[in-house]
């Protein structure tokens, strides 16, 4: 193993222009250029040898911890703003999150500029959008990890994700990668959140594909305005530019776009400006209102079936059919930007549009419970207006004499904005309509529901009818599984794959699968 030597780090920084100075050394400093064995930004984490990055925070500030770090065995540390008499070697830098994510590509040995990089963003539909491209990518003989919402999957195992988040803090992503690497992956498939893109998390990774699904407005809690939102997500674009860090590998840079979101091509031009070559997908014809000349992969000729979805693929000169086992017209559009990557990277799309069929489910996303209920039942991750409503929208029964019915709440902590339109996409299209606790975090979680029932009131919903407040989500699922008629849908929304619920008091186990099916079997 290559050993890590802290001037190595100093040389490589000071080369990016992230250092403001040559190293301080303030107090007794006992080893100059000490080897580095893992970076950490988080003190309680730091052991002996370790690299420790101070990053300001929005809750707490990695520098009020420098002292912790060193004593608990760090032989350096990254600042943006130095301590007096420390005893180990200070780098300054402009931005310690950046620092981060160089740093720990760094110690991970570069792991992105040995694999191929597919970077996913968008509110909707990254998860799914993800396990496609890898589907795809396997069946064309090459083996590739993945790093989502549901799991970090490398060499072909899978080692779940508690954590929760879509794109890992920098040390955790670049050891997913290595490990990639080590198992013989070629090629891996990063959801890239928008915290994860504004946090620099990502920083160090060499994307060589883009991939936009769609952007609604979502996590104004974290970036302030829906522009800083789209801009975090269009930052991922400009990170194909070839540089020393991001070189190109044989295969160009390339940007996937959804050419019907309306920042679609605010992406294209900044995906342009880097030099990375754009491909358009979307619906034409009868599906949309483009022409198939406009986009490089299209849909057409969609035929719902029990099974799923068939439909006539085309990209180019190249026509096939697919038959997709994922339910929701939406999953044609994640099937779209799929085959986009494969278009991109030259792959057989023959190949590509029979993996897109073998894949029958993604964890939580259009997850049908069926336990020989008289009724549809059906767990998705869809927590916002947008996809809500394009989920209700699915889930609609052909038949007028039944219903939908909607459990879900929405989380604290979280953009607030979204809580009244949740409620009213429900309340224009369900029968009934149950809100509960998602994940309260530190609000008060009837503050949460009583914000989404005025968006159901607003519809027409009336209290104690047909729109049902019910903290206890256990309780709001039995609840709508009882008043469940034969023919009705009935929708659990927002928790999908989660194994827990994060209150004020921390997080409760939880399960949303094991509670529906016991949910139906104790139906009277």
């Amino acid at each position: 193993m290559t050993e890590h030597r802290l001037s190595g780090l100093i040389e490589l920084l000071s080369a990016r222009r992230l250092l403001t100075a040559p190293p301080l050394l303030t107090g007794e400093v006992a080893d100059v250029d000490p080897r580095i064995g893992a970076v950490r930004h988080d003190s309680r984490q730091v052991r002996a040898d370790d690299l420790f990055v101070a990053r300001p925070g929005r809750h707490s500030d990695g520098h009020d911890h420098l002292a912790a770090a060193v004593a608990a065995g760090a032989v350096a540390v990254i600042v943006e703003r130095p301590a007096p008499r420390l005893g180990v070697p200070q780098l300054v830098t402009p931005d310690a999150r950046v620092a981060l994510g160089i740093a720990a590509a760094w110690a991970a040995g570069d792991p992105s500029q040995a694999l191929g990089i597919v970077g996913i963003t968008g509110t909707d539909g990254k998860t799914t959008t993800a396990y496609l491209v890898r589907t795809i990518l396997e069946a064309a003989g090459e083996p590739t990890g993945l790093v989502g919402t549901t799991d970090v999957i490398a060499g072909g195992a899978g080692s779940g994700n508690p954590a929760r988040t879509s794109t890992p803090e920098a040390p955790e992503l670049q050891a997913a990668l290595a490990a990639m690497r080590a198992a013989g992956d070629r090629w891996a498939v990063l959801e890239s959140s928008s915290h994860g893109l504004a946090q620099q998390r990502v920083s160090g990774v060499a994307y060589d594909v883009a991939v936009l699904t769609n952007i609604t407005s979502e996590h104004l809690e974290f970036h302030g305005t829906l522009e800083a939102y789209r801009a975090a997500k269009r930052s991922l674009f400009s990170r194909l530019a070839v540089s020393a860090e991001n070189p190109e590998k044989g295969w160009g840079k390339h940007a996937v776009v959804n050419a019907d979101d309306p920042t679609a091509e605010s992406m294209a031009a900044t995906a342009m400006a880097a030099g990375a070559r754009v491909w358009r997908y979307g619906f034409s014809g009868e599906l949309g209102a483009r022409s198939a000349d406009e986009l490089d992969v299209t849909a057409s000729g969609l035929l719902e079936t029990p099974a799923g979805m068939r439909m006539q693929l085309n990209a180019g000169a190249w026509s096939g059919v697919c038959h997709l086992r994922l339910a929701g017209r939406f999953n044609v559009a994640n099937a779209l930007a799929a085959l986009g990557v494969a278009r991109a990277l030259g792959l057989d799309l023959d190949t590509a549009a029979s993996a897109l069929g073998r894949l029958g489910s993604v964890p939580g996303r259009m997850q049908r419970v069926d336990e020989g209920q008289p009724f549809t039942l059906v767990i998705d991750y869809a927590h916002t207006a947008d996809a809500l409503a394009k989920v209700l929208d699915e889930l609609a029964p052909a038949d007028p004499a039944n219903g939908l019915i909607a459990v879900f709440g929405s989380a604290g902590d979280r953009d607030p904005t979204k809580r009244e339109p949740m409620g009213r996409v429900a309340g224009e299209r369900c029968r009934l309509v149950v809100i509960t606790d998602e994940d309260p975090r530190t609000e008060d979680p009837s503050a949460i529901i009583e914000a989404i029932a005025r968006g159901a009131e607003a519809a027409g919903k009336q209290r104690g009818d047909d729109l049902l407040l019910v903290p206890d989500r256990r309780l709001a699922i039995g609840e709508a599984v009882r008043r469940a008629r034969p023919g009705d849908v009935v929708l659990l929304a927002g928790k999908g794959h989660e194994k827990t619920i994060e209150t004020s008091t921390g997080e409760v186990p939880w399960d949303e699968l094991a509670v529906a099916q016991e949910a139906v079997r104790s139906r009277p």
